[in-house]
């Protein structure tokens, strides 16, 4: 983060709870901050509630039959917790999801197409797919293809150019490296590094894969069991031993534990 960027934060999201069915809680006052023209990670392991914090800040939630109960989210100083997608996405956040990422039956410049506003004029489409094309090469070569024969990493691709048409101030990327190759993994940071270099846009990305998370973060957020359970800069947290045994692949020999669980043995407390 750099000294040239404003203090105040572009999205704020303040002791959320989020409920699902009106009875089964999934977020435990959550909050957090995502300054501008910064990356900022949600990590931490399954059922954390990394998902569930991005679908609320995007008005998704709502199609899962869950709601913000408590707490408040704030966008460019606007509260925003409870309403719809569409709403937000006008507002400027524009979410990847983990699933449904693409229409399947849908060649890749439809898919492209389909997520650019109805207002733009053919001249900005045509801006707006070149800027995709220029992000990642390979989708002008499969322009004509179905997005349902795509690969992994394709479709991821397709994914994030789909999302950079939408024109986002904050881009929310659900599960970037879920089900790739790792040299996919690594190339697909690289250009979300690049976007959000480029284009600068902010971006909230939600990882299990803390290592990748971290390698590009400016900032970051560990989640476990619905709270957030340690914050810093990202390069203080991959320094840290008990996440890197719990999270950075380095408990060789034994089964990985939560932070809390390690940070709580006194035998294994940071200094």
């Amino acid at each position: 983060m750099t000294d040239a960027l404003p203090a105040v934060p572009l999205l704020a999201v303040e002791a959320l709870e989020v409920a699902y069915h009106r009875v089964a809680i999934a977020l435990h006052g959550v909050s957090l901050r995502v300054m501008p023209q910064t990356i900022v990670v949600l990590f931490g392991n399954n059922g954390a509630g990394k998902t569930t914090t991005l679908r609320a800040i995007s008005g998704f939630i709502g199609l899962d039959d869950a709601c913000v109960t408590a707490g408040r989210i704030r966008f460019a100083g606007q509260a925003i917790e409870n309403q719809p997608p569409h709403a937000n996405t006008k507002r400027g956040i524009v979410l990847v999801p983990e699933r449904d990422k693409v229409f399947p039956n849908l060649t890749v410049a439809e898919n492209l197409a389909v997520a650019m506003s109805r207002r733009a004029g053919a001249a900005e489409r045509h801006r707006l797919e070149a800027l995709v094309f220029q992000f990642f090469p390979i989708l002008a070569r499969l322009r004509s293809r179905l997005a349902g024969l795509l690969s992994g990493g394709e479709r991821q691709m397709l994914a994030l150019g789909s999302s950079i048409v939408c024109k986002p101030e904050l881009l929310l990327i659900d599960e970037l490296s879920l089900g790739l190759a790792p040299v996919v993994v690594e190339d697909l940071v690289r250009r979300v590094s690049s976007i959000k270099q480029e284009l600068g846009i902010t971006v909230l990305l939600v990882e299990q894969n803390a290592s990748v998370a971290l390698a590009i973060a400016d900032y970051g957020y560990l989640l476990e069991n619905g709270r957030v359970v340690l914050e810093g800069p990202a390069a203080e947290l991959r320094g840290r031993p008990e996440i890197q045994q719990s999270y950075l692949g380095q408990a060789s020999g034994e089964e990985r534990r939560s932070y809390r669980a390690l940070r709580h043995r006194p035998s294994e407390r940071p200094q």
